[in-house]
């Protein structure tokens, strides 16, 4: 196979968790994967260039762009991976901590997808996989803002896969469950915590701990994004796991009442 006949994969925050599992399998699977991170990355020998990048600054976004085409030449999938967590009351947080949230989860992707789109179009083709959540689909009490993000990712990418199918390329959503990674401890505390929240807040804390060490393995949602990448005609949603495969059912298919008692009951609030 010559080189330009290598489908080259972008994943974004790539340096452990869903992330690197997810490089890691489109990489066994045949792709040339180029791998993100916030932070200068050690080398390793998987077969992963990785390259940095800040998903919130324009400058460093175009600049990765610009040397993968300087390295492959061509974009074929570009996963945007890169997100992180708030846990915590929504009155907890200022604007300001809202913002800088919208701006990895929401306008990182919209910032990755802008500066790719030019290539996919030349080329006539390409797939973007957005991560999204279970969050993405229903409401999460303490997750509040975290959880917009997710559904603005979800008008977003929905919406744009209608824009660009005229020009052969596919958006899709994977939406992973729990799984196992250590995004609960690098998840962001509000900026203005309030003493009526502590107790509520330390239990949510702890619900996401148990329900992270059950999780799924990140390679699970990995090869859930496979999946995404490689179905000829894709699915608007792909749900990465058995509780992923439950909530979306359950938000299809159950009455909304029975959807709300469901989720109160699951986080251990009055129903």
């Amino acid at each position: 196979m010559s080189n330009s006949d290598i489908r080259v994969a972008l994943v974004t925050g790539a340096s452990s968790g869903i992330g690197r599992a997810t490089a890691k399998r489109l990489e066994q699977a045949g792709y040339r994967v180029f791998g993100t991170s916030r932070k200068a990355a050690a080398e390793s020998a998987d077969g992963i260039t990785m390259l940095v990048c800040d998903v919130t600054d324009d400058a460093s976004v175009r600049n990765m762009v610009a040397e993968v085409l300087k390295q492959a030449g061509r974009i074929d999938l570009l996963v945007n991976n890169a997100g992180i967590g708030l846990l915590g009351g929504a009155e907890e947080s200022s604007t300001a901590q809202a913002q800088a949230l919208f701006d990895v989860n929401l306008f990182g992707v919209t910032r990755v997808t802008n500066a790719v789109l030019p290539t996919m179009r030349r080329q006539g083709k390409g797939r973007i996989i957005n991560m999204s959540s279970i969050l993405g689909l229903i409401p999460s009490p303490y997750n509040a803002l975290y959880a917009s993000t997710k559904h603005a990712v979800e008008g977003y990418s929905e919406s744009l896969d209608h824009e660009l199918r005229t020009f052969g390329i596919r958006v899709a959503l994977v939406e992973p469950g729990l799984t196992r990674t250590a995004f609960e401890e690098s998840m962001t505390r509000p900026d203005r915590s309030l003493a009526i929240y502590d107790s509520v807040r330390a239990e949510m804390e702890a619900l996401m701990r148990n329900g992270v060490s059950a999780g799924d393995a990140p390679e699970v949602v990995a090869s859930t994004v496979l999946k995404a990448a490689t179905d000829t005609v894709p699915r608007r949603r792909y749900a990465a796991g058995k509780l992923a495969h439950q909530v979306s059912f359950m938000r299809r298919f159950l009455p909304e009442s029975m959807v709300d008692k469901n989720l109160r009951k699951y986080n251990h609030l009055p129903i």
